[in-house]
């Protein structure tokens, strides 16, 4: 199971975010390459907007890599049982119930008939600095970067609800990635594994987000500017 061997084993892993929206059939394609010679783990793909080609992007990359192709839904229109897994997103830090458990009900017959793995994820949408796409599309509100102790809160809620994983979002393009404080924070207060993602655009933020306590690192908006990055953070991420 892709939970036991990249979500609960020993190390850190890095996942590179594919939003079919933002990207076209040759630039996927080398992105893809460059990021199984470069020692990803595993790729995640979805986006904010609606998109009709997750089909296609799927077996894109599936085509070109060996790696693992998880789904990272932004809403029922983004499902493919052409890929290994899914995460399963609940929004525990808004109060739409559309996120929390709506959008759920309407994909669950579909994931119960197909072969996707299902990782059920507690995602915090946390402040980045600016009004992200998920925050727009989702009609919810990120908790403020400083209010570390409800941050902490939620994540452990999400644990007590039975998620198997929590994931720390700034959001897509945030100009502020998620703080060391935040991360350590929840790390220390639940035994789940930890995905931090958004804002990180350096090998900096991926230093701090690794030595703060996060299991998984993802990267989307960097790598869409800069594919050459995929090179360096994935050797920042197997150092550990």
């Amino acid at each position: 199971m892709l939970y036991n061997s990249l979500f609960k084993s020993k190390g850190k892993k890095l996942a590179v975010l594919i939003d079919p929206g933002k990207t076209d059939d040759a630039k996927l394609q080398n992105t893809v390459i460059i990021a199984q010679k470069s020692g990803v783990d595993f790729f995640l793909v979805g986006g904010s907007i609606i998109s009709q080609n997750i089909d296609e992007t799927v077996e894109i990359i599936k085509q070109n890599s060996d790696l693992p192709v998880i789904l990272f839904p932004g809403s029922v229109y983004q499902l493919s049982d052409k890929a290994d897994a899914i995460l399963l997103l609940s929004l525990i830090s808004g109060r739409n119930p559309d996120f929390l458990i709506g959008n759920h009900v309407i994909a669950a017959p579909f994931l119960k008939k197909s072969n996707l793995e299902v990782i059920s994820v507690g995602y915090i949408l946390i402040d980045g600095g600016n009004k992200t796409s998920v925050e727009y599309m989702s009609n919810t509100k990120p908790i403020p970067s400083d209010k570390t102790d409800i941050v902490a809160a939620t994540a452990v809620a999400g644990e007590m609800l039975g998620q198997a994983s929590v994931y720390l979002e700034a959001g897509s393009g945030a100009l502020i990635p998620v703080s060391k404080e935040i991360i350590t924070t929840v790390k220390e207060n639940i035994r789940l594994p930890l995905i931090v993602g958004g804002g990180m655009r350096n090998e900096q933020n991926i230093i701090d987000a690794c030595d703060a306590g996060a299991n998984i690192i993802v990267i989307g908006t960097a790598f869409e500017k800069k594919t050459e990055l995929i090179k360096g953070f994935s050797e920042i991420i197997r150092s550990y």
